[in-house]
């Protein structure tokens, strides 16, 4: 089995750019891969591309050979859709793909674009991520889910809005050096407690923005890597994949994530280590509470606890767990389909001291990814670590 390495990233601003397609956006973000790789791109056997609500918003499908030539690569190309978690399960399959010897190089990625739609169009789009025919159709939307998860969670294990808070200022603090940021401001607890309500217990601060934006990562085996001399100290050794009812009420808990808690335990079995190996993480923080569910299904704080982590300062930059040192969803954008290579590119990033935030990680080897879609019916993690 193949070691998978991590060759080349590259990321576009997220932010607001209606004007800008999702092929323009993965050019960018694959030129900039390419270049930061050194791998020729006729060297690519196969692009793996996450994308979510293309026939939506650009009334666009089939778009695996269409962003395969905006990279301006020949080789065969697939879209994969698990809403907020596509590329997520992109990079999952790009992996599996080295590992057992198919190919030796893949460019995998995604893109989303989003506020040329607005902000209704927009929510409208991200429902039908949840159950059309039990969800959507009743009115649900993903601010409300989440606000039933986070009352579910302050009725279990206690809690207040002011807890929520305090992730919602941490990760805008992470996000100030980040240039690839939608949001590079520091907020303050006063903010967040003080902002319109979106659904109770959740505000305007506890969610994350719309964004348009693209990602893309040049994975190679570690025999290509080491036949083209290539400076790829960071390898993804493990891979999770989890899965959950779709509707909220057909679930045992709201105030768990089982797929996640699936995910991340294949994905730590795969590499061969456990959570209290991990230095940090880039978790799927689309609301202030998902974070705190993402670092209890990680195992990364004890069920029923990580409500407390970013206000005790556990998670913060220079915390003994470091969450979402990129800004995470909250502050640095959530263009769908672009997340969950994202997140590969920047714990690479930071892995390697190429972060503006590696500071606070300088001496870490092994980091995690972790990747939701919906309300968290599909989880990707993947655990990255120095091998070089």
């Amino acid at each position: 089995m193949s070691d998978v390495r991590v060759a080349g990233v590259g990321l576009t601003h997220f932010g607001s750019s209606p004007e800008r397609t999702s092929r323009d956006l993965f050019a960018e973000a694959s030129t900039k891969a390419f270049a930061d790789s050194g791998v020729p791109r006729t060297d690519v056997e196969s692009v793996c591309y996450g994308n979510f609500m293309g026939e939506i918003s650009e009334h666009q499908g089939h778009q695996g050979p269409l962003m395969a030539e905006a990279a301006g690569v020949r080789a065969p190309a697939t879209r994969y859709e698990a809403a907020c978690a596509s590329s997520g399960v992109a990079v999952r399959d790009a992996v599996r793909a080295i590992r057992n010897g198919e190919h030796d190089v893949v460019l995998v990625g995604g893109a989303e674009r989003m506020t040329n739609l607005g902000t209704a169009g927009a929510t409208e789009a991200l429902a039908i991520a949840a159950d059309d025919l039990w969800e959507v159709r009743a009115g649900m939307t993903f601010p409300g889910a989440y606000a039933l998860m986070a009352q579910a969670y302050f009725e279990t294990f206690g809690g207040e809005r002011e807890d929520l808070a305090h992730v919602a200022v941490k990760n805008h603090e992470n996000a100030l050096p980040n240039e690839k940021a939608q949001y590079q401001r520091a907020i303050e607890v006063s903010d967040v407690l003080e902002a319109p309500l979106v659904a109770t217990p959740l505000g305007l601060y506890d969610a994350c923005p719309i964004s348009d934006g693209a990602s893309a990562v040049v994975l190679t085996s570690e025999a290509y890597a080491e036949e083209h001399d290539l400076e790829a100290p960071v390898a993804i050794t493990g891979t999770g994949q989890g899965g959950d009812r779709m509707a909220l009420q057909d679930r045992e808990h709201l105030a768990r994530s089982p797929a996640a808690r699936e995910a991340g335990e294949e994905a730590y079995a795969d590499a061969g280590v456990r959570a209290g190996d991990v230095d940090f993480a880039e978790v799927h923080d689309c609301f202030t509470i998902a974070e705190v569910l993402a670092i209890e299904a990680l195992d990364l704080e004890p069920v029923g606890e990580g409500i407390s982590a970013a206000r005790d300062g556990r998670t913060t930059a220079d915390g003994e767990t470091p969450i979402n040192l990129s800004g995470g969803l909250k502050a640095k954008g959530h263009p769908v389909g672009a997340t969950g290579a994202s997140q590969i590119a920047e714990v690479a990033s930071l892995l390697a001291g190429d972060h503006p935030n590696s500071e606070f990680v300088e001496d870490a080897t092994t980091a995690v990814a972790h990747n939701a879609g919906g309300t968290v019916a599909s989880a990707t993690v993947h655990v990255l670590e120095v091998v070089a």
